[in-house]
């Protein structure tokens, strides 16, 4: 179902607590709101759709993918760029990584681990750090 963003800035920045199995159905509510907002966003995190869990979902390819309870496990290449955000006005400085590992549990509750770079690894930060409460 296609949610409504949140804009609530207290709201955005506290901490989410960890996704469990009952979560699972959160994983079509991300995915159909990034959908709907797909001409201006490429990536989500549960908070931004009212819902103080751990779970993100990322365009890749045109196509969405959803992680509970992502956390980076390797990185490379620092930067610094600036971001805007679905829930915030404007953009603000942000140090990203071209490269980074990631573990997460997959839409059908399957640990994985995987690797991304460019654009992708960059939204993919992102939205974990909205996952933590910390916003650009």
């Amino acid at each position: 179902m296609i949610k409504e963003i949140i804009r609530d800035q207290f709201f955005l920045s506290r901490p989410s607590s960890d996704a469990t199995k009952d979560d699972l159905p959160l994983a079509a509510d991300l995915a159909d709101t990034l959908a709907a907002n797909a001409s201006i966003c490429a990536g989500l995190a549960a908070n931004m759709i009212g819902v103080s869990k751990r779970a993100i979902a990322v365009s890749v390819g045109g196509t969405p993918v959803v992680m509970f309870n992502p956390v980076i496990v390797g990185r490379g290449g620092r930067f610094e760029t600036e971001e805007g955000c679905l829930s915030l006005d404007g953009q603000r400085p942000a140090v990203r990584y071209r490269t980074i590992e990631v573990e997460y549990i997959d839409d059908g509750w399957k640990k994985r681990r995987k690797r991304y770079s460019g654009w992708t690894a960059q939204i993919i930060q992102h939205e974990i750090d909205h996952c933590f409460g910390i916003l650009i």
